[in-house]
């Protein structure tokens, strides 16, 4: 397990490299500039900003200059936009933010989702597996984008119970509502799954021989049924965590939290392209890594496929 670690984390260094050269192509490919979005600048003006950022260098030579930064300096340079800013400190002031809250959102996701999963195959045809099911119907149709402003109308407008937006210093009046809104469609997909995959691990050998056997009904869930059904969950889990914690760019909008989506957004619709490869190799990255975190959950919840 250990030199398959090893093998993956060195095989995550040609992979972000090739998402940095891609993602520079791709911008620098697209008409306009982070200078020509308002109202045309004289030539000699643009041509003194391009040369102060490096932008009048080939893009050979602009990808390379943006690399050896990061390599040497873990510097993802100044912001075109922000003059008095650098990516560094946007990502150092959004992500702690998106973090927050995305982590609690996970949370809520994992235990409600397991829960009413493994509710719904113990109770299966029941009037608990129609209620668990009839949950996360609902959630699934009802997206972020869809829930926040629902939220808000409900709880800030109509009941007045939670402040509509804001962050706070993350105060829990401040994250309920984020929570939410980003953590039900996500709940709903983990319900759906680990009931799918209870309902077929408890119709299997070992489960019947457990009950065979003697052992109490508890145990066998626990212990013998839970841990295979949630191989499926766990290769969900990967990518959704990533998800969750690189925020929503809905949950930063309709909450002004000032998280990292905001960011991205806006740097994307100004052109920033410091800002923009900056979010996007942090994506990249947070989701090699728990790719990789999920492999090791899969090795250690199934021996047969260990590694």
């Amino acid at each position: 397990m250990l030199s398959y670690s090893i093998k993956r984390l060195a095989l995550a260094i040609p992979t972000l490299l090739i998402l940095i050269v891609v993602s520079f192509v791709l911008m620098y490919a697209a008409p306009g500039g982070p200078f020509t979005s308002e109202r045309e600048l004289p030539p000699e003006v643009l041509a003194n900003l391009n040369a102060k950022y490096g932008l009048d260098q080939p893009l050979w030579r602009q990808i390379l200059t943006y690399i050896w930064g990061i390599v040497t300096e873990f510097d993802f340079g100044p912001s075109f936009i922000y003059k008095d800013r650098t990516v560094n400190e946007i990502i150092a002031q959004g992500f702690p933010v998106t973090l927050t809250y995305g982590l609690l959102s996970f949370v809520v996701a994992v235990v409600v989702g397991v829960t009413l999963g493994v509710v719904a195959a113990i109770r299966q045809n029941s009037v608990l597996d129609y209620f668990a099911v009839g949950i996360s119907i609902g959630a699934q149709v009802l997206p972020n984008f869809v829930m926040a402003p629902i939220l808000v109308l409900t709880f800030t407008l109509w009941l007045g119970w939670l402040p509509g937006g804001g962050w706070q210093g993350g105060q829990w009046e401040y994250l309920i509502m984020p929570v939410i809104a980003l953590s039900t469609s996500f709940m709903a997909s983990i319900a759906r799954i680990t009931r799918s995959s209870m309902l077929e691990t408890l119709n299997m050998n070992h489960i019947r021989t457990a009950r065979a056997k003697g052992l109490p009904e508890r145990r066998v869930i626990l212990r013998h049924a839970l841990k295979p059904a949630m191989l499926p969950v766990i290769s969900y889990l990967g990518p959704a965590f990533v998800g969750m914690i690189t925020g929503s760019v809905v949950v930063d909008v309709y909450f002004s939290t000032g998280g990292i989506g905001k960011a991205f957004v806006d740097s994307a619709l100004n052109r920033d392209y410091a800002v923009m490869m900056g979010v996007t190799i942090l994506m990249g990255a947070l989701t090699i890594f728990f790719n990789l975190v999920v492999d090791i959950l899969y090795g250690w919840i199934d021996p047969k496929i260990r590694y």
